[in-house]
């Protein structure tokens, strides 16, 4: 830990009094507009010794001023929400960033003996506001466990690569646990399954950001109400690929065309239905190991919602924008990013079509090969529809993916 944090809090008059820090709701509090101006009679008024805000010249009134951060209620979960604001930090000279530390964590002491969750509007941190990555580093090591803890989910919304790329640099430091807690929002529009936007004080140039994002997508691609975290597939479905794969290993790997033929339309429809109904359906006694493959692609397809999930539809139809030297990280942040067992679920897969293609001089089904016939059934639009502009982009996802598996998966 950096010695910049290794304080006596005893000692420390700001922090001392950081204890009588009462942050009241949204409901409770009288803002100012966005991106007024407060003259000195409006703050000493705003701020005077009866209010519940802080007074002018209490030691986190220069922190507390800014309104980066905020207590907005309870999600939709009953869980207090935190919100920080990226774009109402000042200018690195003009922010004490250890006494931003303090008040942060003096604010969730209040809350973190529950469940919380934080919201962190990432839009509007630049290179003139933005604190440094030994700040960053050193701020989430001084979170212990009291912390992590109860936190349900961290919410990012707008994300950029930047910070996307910096939670890669960080993933050494950031244990596991968290790091499934992290959520990316890309639009306003996935907050409301988790908490409702009208309580949250969203600055005006947030809001602003969203609108011009929403307006650049084509009418067919705009972002639908949906929840950030996709809904968890079923425990069934990691089995069912588990007997599929060792059917396909048994005598399929060596099959030239694998997954490109096609299979009895009657019999594709009675496993089906099979399945369907709850019946017992041994895959490993289909004599027709095409019968395996077409059941395969026709359950990643069928399936309620893609494999990839629709929340990183968008990501991946424009993942050609990404350069060639950080499309492994890049791809690697949104496949861990998926719910769990998605994630377990396209890891198994992916590592199974290595080894078809690994066998493509004999099957002919290279990475190329499989991925025109994979990526259709990984990804798809909402509507279910598949436009010509989207399958190329898909698919050169999917070639990648199998291309680099082994660094994505490491």
């Amino acid at each position: 830990m950096s010695s910049e944090l290794l304080v006596d809090v005893g000692d420390d008059s700001a922090t001392a009094q950081l204890g009588q820090l009462k942050l009241t709701t949204i409901e409770d509090q009288q803002w100012p507009a966005d991106e007024s101006f407060l003259s000195k009679s409006d703050v000493s008024q705003q701020f005077d010794a009866s209010s519940p805000h802080l007074p002018w010249d209490h030691p986190f009134y220069d922190i507390a001023r800014h309104q980066i951060i905020e207590v907005a209620g309870d999600d939709n979960f009953g869980r207090k929400v935190i919100v920080f604001n990226a774009c109402r930090m000042p200018p690195q000279h003009q922010l004490d960033h250890h006494k931003l530390l303090m008040y942060l964590k003096g604010t969730l002491d209040q809350y973190v003996e529950s469940d919380y969750t934080l919201i962190y509007f990432h839009h509007g941190l630049t290179s003139e506001n933005k604190p440094s990555l030994s700040w960053l580093r050193d701020a989430y090591r001084e979170f212990d466990r009291k912390y992590k803890k109860n936190i349900k989910a961290l919410y990012i919304v707008h994300p950029t690569m930047f910070i996307k790329t910096l939670l890669i640099l960080f993933k050494p430091i950031i244990s596991f646990k968290f790091g499934r807690k992290i959520n990316y929002v890309s639009y306003l529009s996935e907050l409301e399954d988790v908490v409702k936007c009208d309580q949250l004080v969203i600055p005006s140039r947030v809001r602003e950001y969203d609108n011009k994002l929403r307006a650049s997508l084509k009418p067919t691609t705009q972002p639908p109400m949906s929840p950030p975290h996709s809904p968890p597939l079923p425990s069934q479905v990691f089995e069912t690929l588990f007997f599929l794969f060792h059917r396909l290993c048994a005598s399929g790997l060596e099959i030239e065309g694998i997954f490109r033929r096609s299979a009895n339309v009657t019999l594709v429809k009675e496993v089906q239905l099979r399945y369907n109904s709850g019946a017992t359906v041994n895959f490993r006694e289909m004599e027709d190991v095409h019968l395996a493959a077409v059941i395969l692609k026709t359950f990643l397809r069928e399936l309620p919602e893609p494999l990839l999930t629709y929340q990183l539809y968008n990501d991946i139809v424009n993942f050609a924008s990404v350069s060639s030297e950080s499309q492994v990280t890049v791809m690697k942040t949104l496949v861990e990013s998926l719910p769990e067992e998605n994630y377990a679920s396209l890891r198994y897969l992916i590592t199974f079509l290595a080894q078809v293609s690994a066998n493509s001089e004999v099957n002919k089904m290279t990475n190329s090969n499989l991925a025109v016939v994979f990526g259709p059934n990984l990804l798809w639009g909402r509507d279910n529809a598949m436009s010509l502009s989207a399958i190329g982009p898909i698919n050169n996802f999917t070639r990648t993916l199998l291309d680099q598996q082994h660094l994505v998966f490491a």
